[in-house]
């Protein structure tokens, strides 16, 4: 006794799916009268709106009282009492799980896509990484990495550039996931390639601040920290471009926080200060460097860690194994937030230079 019959669905909007018998084409996708939308019992239409006067009843489909479609149909006769109001709910909700069905399988197929990205982006972030950091007598590099997502946008790096030199250097992009990775991809990049040509960090910089400049055109940073340790010499130089001041231990004990430097990469082209820090008479130390996901690590008061208690917390331990050190900070920011899940990305690297 079906006469016209119209299927709607919502898919971030009201869509006609299945059509019968209408005179107008209802399948362009829109709007559908509130008089219908708000229905949530079925009902006999009166009054309706042009083109949708032309049905007689309208039965919603309901999941708790969110309508997930709407049935709109007429009779053969006049006389709406004639349509099998059973049979149209039937007919409806078998359509309805078919396109649910087919719904969830590209859900699922999208989310398969992504979960491939992501690994792919992760796999390509583990390339930026050290494999092997040094473990001598003389020096010895530890690194902590607690991605807060699948994919984070941290950096460190250990690299011999000769004999008697290596370069030490963490960095933080603004932005998580597969985007900020690969920026940090194409930042580590840059690095490597510039440490081949130059030593001077302040060429360095000045180019890697270019070059993000141009690729996020302003839209992205990085904050960076480089050191550049001579053996021979018992020398550091270093810039901190925006970065958390690392905590240097000399070999007596003494703390110094390690600022000097110039602003955040990628904002201002060229950078509107540089300049390099440098100490000398360095025969052996210990050097912290973190990011800002450690000291900005909060409680269930909302309260972040601060890097007051990070300093007070290597000025209590630096003398200890670079290991032990690592395991009882996590084990402390683990005790200090309790519940609460981390922020951000967490990177902790240190590095230890026993006096000749």
């Amino acid at each position: 006794n079906i006469d016209k019959y119209a299927l709607y669905v919502f898919e971030n909007d009201w869509q006609a799916k299945v059509s019968y018998g209408i005179t107008v084409d209802l399948k362009v996708n829109g709007t559908l009268p509130v008089e219908i939308t708000g229905l949530q019992e079925t009902t006999v239409l009166n009054d309706i709106e042009s083109p949708f006067d032309q049905f007689k009843i309208a039965i919603p489909i309901l999941h708790k009282t969110q309508n997930l479609a709407i049935v709109l149909a007429t009779g053969s006769d006049t006389n709406s009492d004639s349509l099998n109001i059973t049979f149209l709910q039937a007919i409806s909700n078998l359509i309805i799980v078919a396109i649910e069905n087919k719904r969830m399988a590209r859900r699922q197929l999208e989310e398969e896509a992504i979960r491939k990205e992501l690994e792919i982006a992760k796999n390509v972030q583990n390339f930026l990484f050290p494999d092997n950091l040094p473990d001598g007598v003389r020096l010895k590099v530890e690194a902590s990495y607690l991605p807060h997502h699948t994919v984070g946008g941290d950096y460190y790096d250990y690299i011999p550039i000769n004999k008697n030199q290596f370069l030490l250097c963490i960095a933080d992009v603004s932005g998580k996931g597969i985007p900020a990775a690969l920026m940090m991809s194409n930042f580590q990049a840059s690095l490597h390639t510039m440490l081949r040509h130059t030593s001077n960090l302040t060429e360095i910089v000045e180019a890697l601040n270019y070059q993000i400049h141009e690729s996020a055109k302003g839209e992205s940073f990085i904050t960076f920290f480089a050191a550049i340790y001579d053996h021979e010499l018992n020398t550091m130089v270093y810039v901190n471009a925006g970065h958390n001041p690392p905590f240097l231990f000399n070999a007596d004990g003494k703390m110094e926080e390690l600022t000097t430097g110039s602003t955040i990469l990628g904002v201002f082209d060229p950078l509107p200060f540089i300049s390099e820090g440098f100490i000398p008479d360095l025969d052996g130390f210990t050097l912290f460097c973190y990011t800002d996901g450690l000291t900005e690590t909060e409680n269930e008061e909302g309260i972040e860690i601060g890097s007051d208690r990070i300093a007070e917390f290597f000025q209590d331990n630096h003398k200890k194994n670079l290991t032990k050190i690592h395991q009882l900070l996590l084990d402390e920011i683990d005790q200090f937030r309790g519940s609460v899940s981390y922020k951000d990305d967490i990177t902790i690297l240190s590095c230890k230079v026993e006096a000749r």
